[in-house]
Order: structure tokens, then C-alpha cells, then sequence
């Protein structure tokens, strides 16, 4: 849902070569308020991008030249929206590819309007700003534990050194969950129902994706502390205390 007290509409740029179907989601997002502009591969994405800046980008995987797996990749360098991923690739490794690659979502082809409407306000809902305002930018002093330096606002997170680690979307909405819940046992249902919504089906193959992506750039800070550890059976738990004395600064 477009923001209401934004000064600014909300963008979106939808990549998809399918002259039908990108009509049809342009028309259906149009009427939902949203600002929409459509383009049908890598080489359009291009040239709005250079044009304005866009909220959240809607990316159809299979695209002719290059897919959207590429662009992806390709957009996180370029620029802080958020990305859906929609794909008509049955199996589970195809689909948790593109939230590897950074996507914050995916919508399975094919699907309702009304639910792609629905993962569309589930993913605006968490926040990024196309350009940080300066009270933004106080936010954005960070967040602390064990050494680390957390700014969610940048998705950015920097060793006692400062040595800048960034994370994708997904993996910013993990982090926040972990750090307001420090020393809570969460199952993977409930680190899906708190990054995505409870209503949403995610595979729980993908928080363990995501949460072993989040350690192996947790292990650059040189401390060898174990700060998500397993619990056998029941989830995961963020403990900035184990194994020294760190504790949370707000």
C-alpha cells in the first residue's frame, strides 16, 4: 500500500517480457495507487533506472538476454529497492536462488493479483527509503552488539574495525528480528511469520539459507563468538553474550 504520509508516491518498475502480462499488472497497480512503470528486459530496466528512482522492482526470472537472477544481482549495486522475484520455476533450489542473490520475495507464476498486491505491501511495509532523510540518517547511527555495528537504514553492518559488510533486504529483516529478541529460542516458523507475515508461505529451507548466509558474514568481525547459535529441535537463538560479556547498546 502506497505510503500515506510519504510526500512522494510509491514507485515500481515491473520487468516482465510478456506483453499480456505486464499490461495486466500495470493496469492492476495503477488502480491500487501505485506509481508504475513497465519495461521488458535488462536493457529497459537500464534505462528507467537511470531515469528515477524506483521503491520496488517486480522481476521476471526467465527474461530474454539477461535473467533476472542477473539483474538482480546487478540492481543491489545500483540501488536500494526492494525486489520480488516472480517466477514460474517449480523446484525449491530455483526459487531460494533469487532471495540468495538479494530478492526480498517471490511470487510463483501462476498467480493472483490480489495476492501479488498483498506481498507487494508486505515488502513496502519494511521500509527503505529511496534516499535517507536527515532523520534517517541519525537512525542510522547503528545498532551495537558484540563489536558489531548494525545500520538497518544502509543494510549495512561494520566490524570493531569498520570493516562494512552488506546485507541483502532479507537478511536486514533477520538481523532486526534477532536483535530485538536477543537470548529468544525462534523457530523457523516464527522468523518466517516475523520477517514476512504470518499469512505467508515461505519455505523454511530458506531462513536456514538466510541465517547461514548471515553467519558467514557475522564471522568476518574476528571475535569468535557464536552470536546465532541452533537449538536442536526448536529454532535458532541470537545471543550477543555467549561466549564474552557484549552487550546490547541501543
Amino acid at each position: 500500500m502506497p505510503d500515506s504520509v510519504r510526500s512522494e508516491p510509491t514507485c515500481i518498475l515491473v520487468v516482465e517480457d510478456d506483453d499480456d502480462i505486464r499490461a495486466l499488472i500495470l493496469r492492476y497497480l495503477t488502480r491500487s495507487g501505485y506509481v508504475v512503470v513497465g519495461v521488458a528486459d535488462g536493457s529497459g530496466l537500464d534505462r528507467e533506472m537511470a531515469r528515477q528512482p524506483f521503491d520496488l522492482i517486480l522481476l521476471d526470472v526467465m527474461l530474454p538476454a539477461e535473467t533476472g537472477f542477473e539483474l538482480c544481482r546487478r540492481i543491489h549495486t545500483i540501488s536500494q529497492a526492494r525486489i520480488i522475484m516472480v517466477t514460474a520455476l517449480a523446484e525449491v533450489t530455483d526459487r531460494v536462488a533469487g532471495l540468495e542473490l538479494g530478492a526480498d520475495d517471490y511470487v510463483g507464476k501462476p498467480f493472483e493479483l490480489v495476492e501479488l498486491g498483498a506481498r507487494i505491501k508486505a515488502v513496502l511495509r519494511r521500509g527503505v527509503p529511496r534516499e535517507l532523510t536527515p532523520q534517517a540518517n541519525a537512525a542510522a547511527a547503528g545498532l551495537h552488539f558484540a563489536g558489531w555495528r548494525f545500520e538497518p537504514e544502509r543494510r549495512v553492518l561494520y566490524t570493531s574495525g569498520d570493516v562494512r559488510m552488506t546485507l541483502t533486504g532479507a537478511e536486514t529483516d533477520l538481523m532486526l528480528v534477532f536483535y530485538h529478541h536477543p537470548g529468544r529460542v525462534l523457530s523457523r516458523e516464527e522468523l518466517i511469520a516475523l520477517t514476512r507475515g504470518a499469512s505467508f508461505i515461505v519455505e523454511e529451507r530458506t531462513i536456514d539459507l538466510l541465517i547461514s548466509r548471515l553467519r558467514r558474514k557475522l564471522a568476518h568481525g574476528g571475535r569468535q563468538l557464536e552470536l546465532i547459535r541452533t537449538i536442536r529441535g526448536d529454532g535458532y537463538v541470537f545471543d550477543p553474550t555467549f561466549g564474552g560479556t557484549e552487550k546490547l547498546v541501543p
